[in-house]
């Protein structure tokens, strides 16, 4: 088992990373690629040379494969939502269309006049039709560019095309498709009823294999279906069922929980279900825009003599509640549980004996009760664990505070880069080296530390921040 190498790719919005890692789960090399999207904050138009994805890729593999010799399997996740449309021998007929692209907006309010939100969310699991959904794309370029929507004769997403890339097949797998609004992941087939009001038919889209199947071979190596780059960070983390689930504190706040069916359809949410790896389940996926970046916005802007570590420091002198002061950490608005893109960050409760040190703490703990807010929202087991990545999750005192407020265990993990593990997991079990998924995350996942609740009381702190969300996303939606 030791001399098998597996070779898993993370290509996400503005950046391609590649790992390699051994029989047992050891990362032995790692490719990092950035890359510039072409933007229009004219006509909310994102796009990316779709060859220029591939060519990426075959570098990075050339890349380590001449460093690490023989690589066995090979997986691939990506962003959800790129698109690529091609003709028959697939050629691009346009560059991508990027999932952050928002021309579609009249799009996606025909398609919600048409259907409603509680009817797609029954067959597809995503809560809100948005202009960013490849359905409601589909359908701007028939109305808006019907000289290339007539030639369409595959659609892809960017995980397919890639697959296709390697292998010369068209095929795909149902997380990846979850949030396209044209694949109903009860049956886990096309939607024919959307498809009739897009204009697309079943043979321009690709074969449907379960994720971790093999689906061709490129350079020696088996391609292995992968899965939406968020659910394979879940499968790095070692989240193959209920019990445990996946908390990332970067930019945003992204949290992934496994469940065993579709959770019934409660108006006012936006909170998505999609098909996760695991065969059978399911997983809720939540976010917060900003988390990470809250603290980093701090330190660039009103603390920027200060290293991270020592904001840490200082923070960790502050009383927990930070002495009354209160954040809303609404920078980009407010996403989840609470649905309010207008809202925007408070500091509440300030005084003048609070220093730097509080403002930090604050902002830690603000992010702290907007995870607890969504584990109750959406009533995770107060016996799951918590498994934390992201930049949160590189001190001590952060995932402490997570852990006192929301009173539950939580643990960081062995290796940082978790979708590149996901994926080599997946390509592990796909080729018949562990008997599941699961047996390859349990294999091949490590826990470096774990986070225990320290009796530290929040509860006054935290219905205070309650208090006063509700109060403001009351007000907003009054105006």
């Amino acid at each position: 088992m030791n001399n098998k190498n597996f070779l898993g790719i993370d290509i996400g919005t503005t950046s391609l990373k590649a790992a390699v890692f051994d029989g047992e789960g050891k990362r032995i090399a790692l490719r990092n690629v950035d890359y510039t999207l072409d933007s229009d904050s004219a006509t909310g138009c994102i796009e990316f040379d779709a060859e220029n994805y591939a060519d990426i890729c075959f570098e990075v593999i050339r890349e380590l494969k001449s460093e690490c010799g023989e690589i066995s399997a090979i997986s691939v996740d990506t962003q959800g939502e790129t698109m690529i449309l091609t003709d028959e021998d697939g050629k691009p007929l346009c560059p991508a269309v990027v999932w952050l692209d928002n021309r579609a907006t009249a799009e996606a309010d025909y398609i919600r006049e048409k259907l409603g939100n509680k009817r797609v969310y029954e067959v597809t699991g995503q809560a809100e039709i948005s202009p960013g959904w490849p359905a409601s794309k589909l359908l701007w370029f028939a109305n808006n560019r019907p000289e290339i929507f007539s030639k369409i004769r595959k659609v892809f997403l960017l995980e397919d095309w890639i697959l296709y890339k390697l292998t010369g097949n068209f095929v795909t797998e149902p997380t990846i498709q979850s949030s396209t609004i044209y694949f109903d992941i009860t049956s886990r087939e096309w939607w024919p009823e959307m498809l009739d009001i897009i204009g697309v038919t079943p043979g321009m889209l690709p074969k449907i294999l379960p994720s971790g199947t093999p689906c061709g071979e490129y350079d020696g190596m088996t391609v292995v279906t992968g899965a939406l780059d968020q659910i394979a960070g879940s499968l790095g983390v070692g989240v193959t069922d209920s019990s445990v689930l996946s908390e990332m504190t970067g930019t945003a706040l992204v949290i992934v929980a496994v469940t065993d069916s579709i959770p019934p359809y409660e108006p006012g949410s936006v909170i998505p279900c999609h098909i996760h790896a695991i065969d059978g389940k399911y997983c809720r996926l939540l976010w917060s825009s900003t988390a990470g970046m809250c603290l980093k916005w701090f330190k660039n802007n009103l603390a920027s003599g200060q290293s991270f570590r020592e904001l840490d420091e200082e923070a960790a002198a502050v009383a927990p509640g930070s002495d009354g002061m209160t954040v809303l950490p609404h920078f980009c608005g407010s996403m989840m549980p609470d649905y309010a893109p207008e809202a925007r960050a408070s500091f509440n409760g300030v005084t003048l004996a609070h220093t730097r040190g509080h403002f930090a703490r604050a902002i830690m703990e603000s992010v702290a009760y907007n995870l607890r807010q969504d584990l109750e929202y959406i009533d995770v087991p107060e016996n799951a664990e918590i498994r934390i990545t992201g930049g949160g999750a590189s001190g001590s005192l952060w995932p402490q505070i997570k852990a006192d407020v929301t009173g539950r265990v939580l643990s960081t993990v062995l290796e940082s880069e978790t979708a590149c593990l996901g994926c080599a997991i997946l390509a592990a079990a796909g080729t018949g080296f562990f008997s599941s998924v699961a047996d390859a995350a349990s294999r091949f996942v490590g826990i470096k530390k774990h986070f225990s609740p320290s009796g530290t009381d929040y509860s006054e702190a935290y219905e205070r921040y309650l208090r006063l969300n509700a109060a403001y996303i009351d007000s907003l939606k009054s105006k």
